[in-house]
């Protein structure tokens, strides 16, 4: 038994849609990154010039993701039988390893120019533009990525929404600074850099944790909502054992439900047929579920009973 939702291919439309918001993330995360380095390498500020780099590691992240969404689309195959999703999840550990390395960056220049002030920052009100402008288009690329990538499911979009989310709270942290060495206390560029790359190792940290929940085959699923839709089909008089993992987007089920011991081997087959088409049809994020079928004897009723008392404690 088992049942398997169609997957998409290469051009299906989840995989599509990923690949037309990282385009459009990337370019915008350009536009911003060129903007913050050009003018902090002009101004001498190490938190604009930090921020920038941030924002460019933003970008080279959609690459990664572009490549990783390429691989993760492909239907499953003999040397992949349950498809190719999980590449998608390595593409975001690789986005965080990149993160570690432009914390590092960041946080040892600006560490340098703490250690050895030099020249202080130009601060000017292009500079205020330059960060204000830049600002708000991270905003609107936290806001849009997250609620496209909730919608599908997507590792990628969520973990790289988190990514310029922390963005948006470095840059504001750079305009603090800015005002700060603009009223005469030039060593808070500096001590700005050092926070943005605390940011930066915060968002490395939330990746990893997101990527570590399905490379561990953490459960996807409570175990109550899956019995809920088993429950429902007519013919089950019990379930037990759920179990559920993989990426958000595609969540593998097995379970046990239990029928009369009367029923015939076909009716018995039949309804657990039932049983897994309705959990794939009423959960979006299911696309594969194998029901092991048993029947609702003395032996069966104390097994699901110890596991409601487990359950209950």
């Amino acid at each position: 038994m088992g049942y398997t939702k169609s997957r998409t291919g290469p051009d299906g439309s989840r995989a599509t849609e990923i690949k037309r918001v990282l385009w459009i993330i990337l370019g915008l995360n350009l536009l911003v990154a060129c903007a913050k380095l050009a003018y902090g390498l002009i101004s001498r500020s190490v938190g604009m010039t930090a921020d920038g780099f941030h924002s460019m590691f933003d970008g080279t992240s959609n690459v990664i993701g572009l490549l990783g969404m390429g691989i993760a689309a492909r239907p499953a195959d003999d040397d992949h039988p349950y498809g190719h999703s999980k590449y998608e999840t390595f593409a975001s550990v690789v986005i965080g390893a990149m993160l570690l390395l432009a914390a590092w960056r960041v946080g040892t220049s600006a560490f340098d120019r703490l250690m050895n002030p030099g020249v202080p920052a130009d601060v000017n009100w292009i500079s205020f533009a330059v960060m204000l402008g830049t600002l708000c288009i991270n905003i609107f690329v936290t806001r849009y990525e997250r609620r496209v990538g909730e919608r599908l499911g997507s590792e990628i979009l969520v973990a790289d929404a988190s990514h310029t989310g922390s963005d948006v709270l470095v840059s504001i942290g750079v305009i603090i600074g800015l005002i700060a060495v603009k009223l005469g206390f030039p060593i808070a560029d500096p001590i700005v850099g050092l926070v943005v790359a605390g940011f930066i190792l915060v968002a490395a940290v939330r990746v990893f944790r997101s990527a570590n929940e399905t490379l561990s085959d953490r459960a996807r699923i409570a175990p109550e909502e899956i019995r809920g839709v088993a429950l429902s089909v007519p013919g089950v008089l019990g379930c037990h054992e759920v179990r559920t993992r993989g990426p958000l987007a595609e969540v593998y089920v097995d379970l046990h439900i239990q029928v009369d011991a009367s029923v015939s081997v076909a009716e018995g087959h039949a309804i657990a047929e039932r049983v897994e088409k309705t959990i794939c049809e009423s959960l979006g994020q299911v696309t594969d579920v194998i029901a092991h079928l048993e029947p609702l004897d003395e032996y069966q009723k104390s097994k699901t009973a110890m596991q409601d008392a487990e359950g209950a404690v």
